[in-house]
């Protein structure tokens, strides 16, 4: 699975720079896709992937210092970010050193500003990294929350999750309108969000609302994570 998303990443990179000359990509934190991040900074990826025409962003962030390790950022530092040959203009972390309300305005002001966006635009990229919680929440962006329902603006700043701190995270229009989408899933614990997602597409979890306006979605789950889809798939055979 990790290995796969490296693949992915890497054709992603080559076709975009292919295409239009560069790659925007946005990730996402969490312990799922470490394993995937510190592969990109190893070969056959680490030679592979044209760094010097990509541009890095992130699809949530924790408003916590950078060396805390809840930070999305300190920790794709870390895994691969300090290994790989990028120019440090083209690493684009949310801003956390301020209040949340103004770091999610400062963050909008730079997606707007690097994608030369008018009003009522959004930011395309070629390829964002997502994730879900077993609670179906997928960036920062959580069930019951008017958050979910936010239309206009690219940036918002939220509380919730797991540790219970203040956020920033990309909102769905932003997410929806990237050329690729890859939902990496793992663990048994999300075996029954996955059962969910699949079996009942209107339940309305925050994951489900990922809806590509032009482009595509494509799932990562691991075995833990897809075993009550196996085990019911042993079980009608």
């Amino acid at each position: 699975m990790m290995h796969k998303g490296a693949e992915i990443f890497s054709q992603a990179a080559k076709e975009s720079v292919e295409k239009r000359g560069h790659f925007v990509v946005a990730l996402s934190g969490g312990s799922t896709p470490r394993s995937m991040h510190r592969m990109l900074g190893e070969e056959p990826f680490y030679s592979d992937i044209p760094w010097a025409k990509t541009d890095i962003f992130w699809v949530d962030e924790r408003c916590v210092a950078e060396n805390d390790p809840a930070s999305n950022y300190g920790l794709a530092r870390k895994d691969f970010l300090e290994k790989i040959p990028i120019p440090q203009n083209q690493i684009h972390p949310m801003p956390v050193q301020t209040s949340p309300e103004q770091a999610a305005g400062i963050y909008q002001d730079v997606l707007a500003d690097f994608f030369h966006l008018q009003m009522g635009d959004f930011p395309v990229f070629d390829l964002i990294f997502l994730g879900t919680g077993e609670d179906g929440h997928t960036a920062s962006l959580f069930p019951g929350e008017k958050s979910l329902d936010e239309t206009k603006r690219l940036v918002i700043s939220v509380k919730g999750g797991e540790p219970f701190v203040n956020r920033l995270t990309m909102t769905f229009p932003v997410l929806n309108h990237a050329r690729k989408i890859i939902c990496m899933i793992s663990g048994k614990n999300k075996a029954k969000v996955v059962k969910t997602i699949i079996d009942f597409p209107k339940a309305l979890l925050p994951v489900q609302r990922i809806q590509p306006v032009n482009g595509t979605l494509g799932w990562l789950l691991d075995s833990e994570s897809a075993s009550i889809l196996f085990k019911d798939s042993l079980d009608l055979g």
